[in-house]
């Protein structure tokens, strides 16, 4: 029964994380009700182990209809693969409970802008070329690569916001490209889990079968259905990631 449930919240959460993000939303609890007593690390390597797979499906069928932009993704990957590992080994070291309050007003402000610019993301009109956009991609990785490793939360939804509003990418282009620097920081994480020995691999095999398939059904509707659903999803996304985070925040016990 365990394995069934768990196994159910990855195929749901591949299926959400693959067009905007947020699928840790519904893995990373499901791993904690049906695990209770397990070290949370254990729980998160896990995640990451299963997680890891769909992020790496999704990119490569974004791939065969979105037009990457390979030459500034490339860097920018890298640099979020060794941000990330920045970010675990800081959190051994420093505790990220600040950011658990600070997170909710985050997204408020992400949801806020993303509502009241109506059309934020509907067009794709890159803002920058070359070495340009290198940079400024390198920066998004850097800076969410590092904050995936040390807290988490949200970070496909903020690659897809900042994407959007820094890089001038629609909401399709950014989720497609969102999903390969959210594979190199999953990998990075995925790394140091398993250095650590927290990771399940006897569940993570399942598990990532069945994320995988999410990917693939979330991929398929959001390259069916274009921009404005991306859009509308990411809202749905960030609007529980407001309501969770702030639970965790201020009324959990």
């Amino acid at each position: 029964m365990d394995m069934l449930i768990v196994t159910l919240a990855s195929l749901l959460a591949g299926f959400i994380d693959s067009i905007v993000g947020g699928g840790g939303l519904v893995l990373v609890p499901a791993l904690f009700a049906v695990f209770p007593q397990t070290h949370p690390a254990t729980l998160f390597g896990t995640n990451k182990g299963a997680s890891v797979w769909g992020t790496a499906m999704a990119t490569l069928q974004y791939s065969r209809k979105v037009q990457l932009r390979w030459q500034t993704l490339g860097p920018a990957a890298a640099v979020c693969f060794a941000a990330a590992l920045g970010g675990a080994w800081l959190v051994t070291v420093v505790s990220p409970e600040y950011l658990r309050k600070a997170l909710p007003l985050v997204l408020v402000l992400v949801l806020a802008y993303t509502l009241v610019k109506k059309d934020l993301g509907r067009h794709h009109l890159p803002r920058f070329a070359g070495h340009h956009e290198t940079l400024a991609a390198c920066g998004v990785a850097l800076a969410i690569g590092f904050y995936d490793g040390f807290f988490g939360p949200g970070t496909g939804s903020f690659f897809v916001f900042l994407l959007v509003r820094l890089l001038g990418y629609d909401f399709l282009n950014a989720s497609a490209s969102a999903k390969l620097l959210n594979t190199a920081s999953n990998l990075a994480a995925l790394l140091l889990f398993t250095l650590k020995g927290h990771v399940w691999w006897h569940f993570v095999v399942v598990m990532a079968v069945a994320n995988v398939a999410g990917s693939m059904a979330g991929t398929h509707l959001a390259l069916k259905h274009g921009t404005g659903f991306v859009r509308g999803v990411f809202i749905l996304v960030v609007s529980a990631l407001i309501l969770k985070t702030s639970y965790d925040a201020f009324l959990r016990v």
